[in-house]
């Protein structure tokens, strides 16, 4: 039975994460999880848990991201189910681990899409409050913005959910909306 809690997520992460970027991104990536959850009908706050915990080992190793994730769960005392989840977010980049769930599915696509939202927010006025999906898309078209981003990896992970890319912008706008002030990307002073 799956197991990881918000408090146990955020209290490894805290152990584990000290660069404000890293706890953003773990913040953006459990709010579209939790977004994610509820189109599926699932567990909004396991799937929030699971972002927020997905690059518990990123700071420490970046270069080995994944490969001290297991271990870290495990001595929590998190479940097999939620750390395979949790492995298969890097599938194809520093991970063997397939997404085949809903749940890996998703934290597969929003991982890299959450940054694109955010770049996208913080270049607007009013932050994500009014980022359209039309906007979005743009940003996603244009190669130069947010570099970075594996726009591949994104359509990939669609794909795999059989959902179209808009809806799940739109997933993920709306649920990272909420914690725009946590996020930096609320409206500019």
């Amino acid at each position: 039975m799956a197991n990881l809690t918000m408090e146990l997520a955020e209290k490894l992460v805290s152990a584990h994460v000290t660069e404000p970027h890293l706890l953003e991104h773990a913040l953006a990536v459990s709010a579209a999880m939790g977004a994610m959850a509820a189109h599926f009908g699932a567990d909004e706050s396991y799937w929030a848990a699971v972002g927020y915990a997905h690059d518990v080992d990123y700071e420490k190793w970046p270069e080995e991201h994944l490969q001290h994730t297991r271990p870290i769960l495990e001595e929590a005392g998190v479940d097999g189910e939620t750390i395979r989840a949790i492995l298969a977010h890097g599938w194809g980049v520093c991970s063997d681990v397939e997404p085949v769930t809903e749940l890996e599915k998703s934290l597969y696509t929003v991982d890299s899409l959450t940054g694109l939202v955010s770049a996208a927010a913080k270049m607007r006025p009013m932050g994500i409050l009014d980022l359209e999906v039309s906007s979005l898309k743009k940003k996603f078209k244009d190669k130069k913005f947010a570099a970075k981003i594996d726009r591949d990896l994104i359509k990939q992970g669609c794909g795999m959910l059989g959902m179209d890319m808009a809806q799940v912008m739109q997933i993920c706008i709306d649920g990272m909306k909420p914690h725009a002030a946590a996020l930096g990307i609320g409206p500019k002073a």
